[in-house]
């Protein structure tokens, strides 16, 4: 299934990394862009089975179209204990879909499967988007949190210049219980704002990157128990493989950068990011609902 912006992903795999003493997850991946074939194809096992071996055992699938959320429904399915999902339509996905009341329609009966823990990405992209098509893109979001809160699922927003209009829908409709800013890509003051509203941050390979020392210092501010980590692959491989394809093995490499930044054990830290998953998403065990 191809990247939907036909962006470069032709590229080598970082190389494995060194595999974290406790068991992790991965809060999202494009597991199906990594591989490139179908969800019960070897190729799939492969990225499970290496990111298994890193000590990566429990991935959120995210969605971000109809199709590919189906996708994802479907793997979390057939890898019950190992991998749950989250379904949407990205933000510059809605406001260009042929029929959005039907991939809407899509999108809520998915939500309805006990894999399906999370209602993401979603939310607002100004980077992508025109202004002209920015309204369609917060009616979407609008329904995407709606949906959260009657599913009583996660939401996982995707937020590319456009913080401050984020923060101000989540303000006006109500943000649901349990609310997570993916890559979070804000400084200091959107962090401090995230934090006071119970927002959990979820920190990417770009916390590594030597450019974002705002990340760095937002992170460092953050309560452990408002922190996710994930790989977002196959984008946003971590230094020093940045450029490389990216695989949620990677976590390994992330989490440890993470925890030197906040001078904490790898181990702790790593549990610690766990339970925090667990507690977002429910229960990965075979046979778990929320």
């Amino acid at each position: 299934m191809a990247d939907r912006h036909n962006r470069d992903i032709d590229r080598q795999l970082a190389p494995a990394p060194e595999p974290l003493p406790v068991p992790c997850v991965d809060a999202r991946a494009h597991i199906e862009i990594v591989a490139d074939a179908g969800f019960d194809s070897p190729e799939v096992r492969q990225v499970i089975d290496d990111a298994a071996a890193a000590g990566i055992d429990r991935i959120v699938q995210v969605g971000y179209s109809a199709e590919q959320s189906e996708w994802g429904a479907n793997l979390a399915a057939l890898y019950d204990g190992q991998v749950l999902a989250a379904v949407a339509l990205h933000p510059n996905e809605a406001p260009v879909v042929e029929d959005l009341e039907a991939d809407w329609a899509i999108i809520e009966a998915l939500a309805q499967q006990p894999r399906v823990r999370a209602i993401g990405e979603t939310g607002l992209d100004y980077f992508r988007t025109p202004p002209e098509l920015r309204a369609r893109q917060q009616e979407s979001f609008k329904w995407h949190i709606d949906l959260a809160k009657r599913t009583k699922k996660a939401l996982v927003i995707h937020d590319r210049d456009s913080h401050d209009d984020v923060l101000a829908v989540l303000a006006e409709v109500g943000a649901p219980e349990k609310t997570v800013f993916h890559c979070f890509s804000g400084d200091v003051e959107m962090a401090k704002k995230c934090i006071e509203r119970g927002y959990v941050l979820s920190f990417a390979g770009t916390v590594t990157f030597k450019n974002a020392p705002e990340l760095r210092e937002a992170l460092a501010i953050t309560p452990i128990d408002q922190i996710l980590v994930e790989t977002d692959a196959p984008f946003l491989a971590p230094m020093p493989h940045r450029g490389a394809l990216n695989s949620p093995a990677q976590i390994a490499t992330i989490v440890r950068a993470m925890a030197a930044e906040r001078n904490a054990d790898v181990a702790e830290f790593a549990t610690a990011l766990s339970h925090n998953a667990e507690r977002i998403f429910g229960s990965f065990a075979a046979g778990s609902t929320l």
